[in-house]
């Protein structure tokens, strides 16, 4: 095949979300309460999710219908496009075949979207009139304000400190939909008032935004709150995007030796790869490697244990089984802020238990290396967490070259990097080193 670029008419946009959850050999473990430490049910999660989205938590279900609402928003920009990355094949001289999902090409700049649109849709058919978020670079905060200005809700973003102070032009995106914005940690919780008052200058985390997001929803009735990673029905929305890349990897006549996604909290390593994964499961593709890629700052995969953590620094959220780093952890304020979570969602984490993923992480000095390549050749300058996966793409791409091997590499392309331009500027001006 020799076309650069594969698509899919908008009839093909998936009509079902895939639930893995329903292939596991074993069972994922159950949330727990944090106050009991016992299985929650769904009237422990009512208080802060619409019993929609509650139900898609829980459910074994392998197909999940998307709503017709939803789909034609999806139309918009869905389905992305799958590139074969010929000049970045070049520029190695590897025998390996590179291919990425460009999930970039939605009207925020990232794949979050996908599931912004349905979490909001499925808000707003209980009645739910403002949803309460936490970001990090931002791209989860721009997809949900983008998300309720379309289905006309209003918006509350807490960002961590450290974006809000170095991606200000995500911050101005939120507000162009009309999304209410501010630095986490704030005044405006009882979460936030603690943080400050134990350090005053503290760089913030994902998980301290959590806290005051959940809070924030907890204490008023008209309020929702919404996760941008993590939880199984983020994970679920996601797969649109290996669903599609499966049909494009089709047309384009072969099939993924290995897939890749950057990995912070799971949703977009999950999207590209759990669609593909039920193949190895199923034994059809025995030796299939998803391998998800994070910052050396913050190894939740690499160097986490596999126990039952909050998701946020507070400890109101329920209690999941995954791979963390200790909910306290504060990691280094890397440019790559939408991997800066200190777990990793109970799925990705499960499924690495069973050895059926891999992981990898590295420095964002060379990662950035990596990505100048990347646009140098493909014309896209990428998101810093999305560069992870192209630098791991590359890495395995020589590692063909000194094999011999004709490796199929697919990896996604979650998001641009055009609003982090300040981050390009510090390692082209040499103030980053490669093992940063």
């Amino acid at each position: 095949m020799t076309d650069t670029k594969i698509t899919l008419p908008e009839s093909e946009i998936p009509t079902h979300f895939y639930n893995l959850a329903a292939d596991l050999p074993t069972p994922l473990e159950p949330p727990l309460h944090p106050g009991t430490r016992l299985p929650i049910g769904p009237e422990d999660l009512a208080p802060i999710f619409p019993m929609g989205l509650i139900r898609q938590e829980v459910s074994l279900d392998r197909e999940i219908e998307i709503p017709g609402e939803v789909r034609d928003i999806y139309r918009l920009y869905r389905p992305s496009p799958v590139f074969r990355a010929r000049a970045l094949e070049e520029l190695l001289d590897t025998p390996a075949h590179i291919y990425y999902k460009s999930e970039h090409v939605s009207p925020v700049g990232s794949h979050k979207l996908n599931t912004a649109i349905m979490q909001a849709y499925m808000n707003k058919q209980e009645g739910v009139r403002r949803l309460a978020t936490e970001t990090g670079a931002g791209q989860w905060g721009s997809a949900l304000a983008c998300a309720c200005k379309l289905m006309g809700m209003e918006c509350m973003v807490y960002m961590v400190r450290v974006s809000y102070d170095m991606k200000p032009y995500r911050r101005i995106m939120m507000k162009t939909y009309g999304a209410e914005v501010v630095a986490s940690p704030s005044d405006l919780t009882a979460a936030g008032r603690a943080i400050l008052a134990e350090d005053p200058e503290t760089p913030g985390s994902l998980g301290i935004a959590i806290s005051e997001a959940v809070e924030d929803a907890a204490k008023r009735e008209d309020t929702k709150y919404s996760l941008g990673s993590v939880l199984n029905h983020v994970l679920l929305h996601q797969t649109i995007i290996g669903q599609e890349a499966r049909k494009q990897m089709e047309i384009a006549g072969e099939y993924p030796d290995v897939i890749i996604g950057c990995h912070g909290g799971g949703s977009n390593f999950a999207g590209i790869a759990f669609p593909f994964l039920t193949d190895k499961i199923s034994g059809r593709r025995k030796n299939l490697r998803a391998i998800a890629v994070e910052p050396a700052a913050c190894p939740s995969l690499t160097a986490g244990k596999r126990e039952y953590d909050f998701g946020d620094v507070a400890g109101t959220t329920p209690l999941l089984m995954m791979h963390t780093l200790g909910h306290k952890f504060i990691p280094a304020p890397v440019h790559a802020g939408g991997l800066r979570y200190h777990g990793s969602a109970p799925l990705v984490s499960h499924v690495l238990a069973l050895g059926l993923i891999e992981a990898e992480a590295y420095h964002q000095g060379e990662v950035f290396e990596s990505a100048v390549k990347f646009a140098h050749c493909e014309g896209t300058i990428p998101a810093p967490e999305s560069a992870h996966a192209i630098h791991s793409a590359m890495v395995h791409a020589l590692r063909a070259r000194e094999s011999g091997e004709s490796k199929v590499i697919l990896f996604n392309l979650s998001g641009h990097g055009y609003f982090d331009m300040a981050s390009y500027e510090k390692f082209l001006s040499g103030a980053m080193a490669r093992n940063d």
